[in-house]
């Protein structure tokens, strides 16, 4: 028999022994003895008052054996001589969207402007370290891409567009811990995601499939409506069947070229704001009703904050408990900030986007004659704002919390966890009023919600311009564009994804979709 009950533990009690075993039998009104196993299905901590709570939901098993597979069992065929589809970008839309070509019998042959996620890391610590940006090799684009070098979050709300469950299993059965299955907010760490997607990367290799790093798409060949051939930077041409678009929300040139060729794509709305970074005992304490250190049983503390300001949204995104911030810039004379954060979440630091919902028809009035990309194109000046206000490097301009609000120029900034380093600068004159007026109101209301949030113990710093695609890539139900056979705009690039969950089961829906439509 097996039995699925709801536990509750407090902090005294997480620190017993076989605590859950005790508190099942208690409830389920059974001996010890007769409980074969306790299986946790889901975690979650409850701090909303000083006495905080471990929530559990357990498989309670009576008499009987925990089973020993799982209900999700890949299995890949060789497809080395199968019919191609081809997938441009290789972030979690594009190696899922892989991984399910070879589930069908199809062979994914991929192709990614950036390098593997070895040869990565060189040009990250480029863009720490020297200040130089490599156009196809940075936090955003190259194997895994913006997700690989990210907290790795895996919470999705998007539970209706694909199985969850499944890519969860898939990527535990790629080297993931399990605790993903369990925990209610999961997350697999910047530290452990380039193994994981190593290892999805050698199955994809292993049976059949072709990965092409180094390789960028310039030119779509298209007659009477149907995508024929893709041309590579290095001159040559591909034949193709169908393609997969999955190059993310900062392939820029992709959306520029779509746009010269006139290829329909729309303007789309997003957000964009600053990153705002304490130190993590604040939010610790605020979140944990503690003093001095959280409890060594409890995770670095998170929070979520949203403000409606003058008719719009501002809010947290991206939040990194114990994380970095770090520059995510794609081109040189731009400074874009990101955030990321290891497995065990043990830097002193945490940061969170806050940004602003703008509003594509009533917000780029300016822009206009940029059509579609009107969005894009404020995105570019904002961040060359930043990068001229940070000096010219990818140091980049920041203010104190209270400061900003306040509009005056901070003397001196807090110890920071960006790596090139900041620059004092007026954030609150430098930003567009559209976004700077919202986040000078949003942030004393914050601290109303988070008593001590409102502090000049924060940096705030500039600018988290890359929270989705500003450009949306239409397409018909069969998820074909809606003019170009054989085109599958796919993930965040095409406006149909919000992280790496989303982006994974999108590449899935995509796979199916183009061998369906062959």
């Amino acid at each position: 028999m097996v039995k699925e009950i709801q536990l509750r533990v407090n902090l005294i009690e997480e620190c017993k022994e076989n605590i859950l075993l005790y508190k099942a039998s208690k409830q389920l009104k059974v001996d010890k003895t007769e409980v074969t196993a306790i299986k946790v299905l889901r975690k979650s901590i409850d701090a909303r008052k000083k006495d905080i709570i471990f929530n559990y939901k357990v498989a309670v098993y009576i008499n009987e054996a925990v089973p020993k597979k799982s209900d999700y069992i890949f299995e890949y065929k060789d497809v080395s001589n199968a019919k191609e589809i081809q997938i441009i970008g290789f972030g979690p839309a594009g190696m899922y969207a892989a991984l399910r070509c070879i589930e069908l019998g199809y062979k994914p042959i991929v192709l990614e402007r950036g390098k593997n996620v070895r040869d990565r890391r060189r040009d990250l610590k480029a863009i720490n370290q020297d200040h130089v940006v490599n156009e196809n090799s940075n936090y955003c684009f190259g194997e895994g891409g913006a997700g690989t070098y990210s907290d790795g979050k895996l919470y999705t709300r998007s539970l209706k567009r694909g199985d969850v469950r499944r890519i969860f299993e898939n990527l535990v059965f790629h080297g993931a811990t399990e605790q993903i299955l369990v925990d209610a907010h999961p997350h697999i760490g910047t530290n452990k995601l380039p193994k994981i997607i190593q290892n999805i990367r050698e199955t994809i290799i292993q049976f059949g499939g072709e990965i092409h790093f180094e390789t960028k798409v310039v030119d779509f060949i298209i007659k009477n409506n149907a995508l024929k051939a893709i041309q590579l930077e290095n001159g040559s041409e591909m034949t193709v069947n169908s393609v997969i678009l999955a190059t993310g929300h900062s392939a820029r040139d992709i959306y520029e070229l779509l746009y010269k060729k006139e290829i329909k794509i729309k303007a789309k709305s997003f957000a964009m704001g600053v990153r705002v970074e304490h130190p993590q005992e604040i939010i610790d304490q605020i979140q944990y009703h503690c003093s001095g250190e959280r409890d060594e049983l409890l995770p670095a503390a998170a929070y979520s904050l949203v403000q409606q300001v003058n008719n719009r949204g501002v809010y947290s995104f991206c939040m990194c408990p114990g994380g970095f911030i770090v520059p995510a810039a794609t081109a040189e004379g731009e400074v874009v900030v990101n955030g990321m954060s290891p497995s065990r979440r043990n830097n002193k630091f945490a940061n969170s986007g806050i940004v602003v919902e703008l509003d594509i028809d009533r917000d780029f009035k300016k822009y206009e004659k940029f059509g579609a990309l009107k969005g894009l194109e404020f995105q570019k000046d904002l961040e060359k704002i930043a990068f001229f206000a940070g000096g010219r490097t990818q140091t980049a301009p920041a203010q104190k919390l209270v400061d900003f609000v306040d509009g005056k120029l901070s003397t001196n900034l807090n110890e920071c966890s960006y790596q090139p380093g900041l620059k004092s600068a007026p954030l609150h004159s430098l930003l567009p009023r559209i976004i700077g007026s919202r986040l000078r109101k949003g942030f004393p209301e914050f601290g109303k919600k988070m008593h001590g949030y409102f502090t000049n113990e924060a940096n705030i710093v500039g600018v988290e311009s890359r929270t989705s695609s500003p450009v949306n890539i239409p397409r018909k139900e069969n998820l074909e564009h809606v003019e170009i056979k054989g085109l599958y705009p796919c993930g965040e690039g095409g406006g149909y994804a919000g992280g790496i969950v989303s982006a994974a089961m999108d590449g899935e829906r995509c796979a199916e979709a183009a061998i369906e439509n062959l």
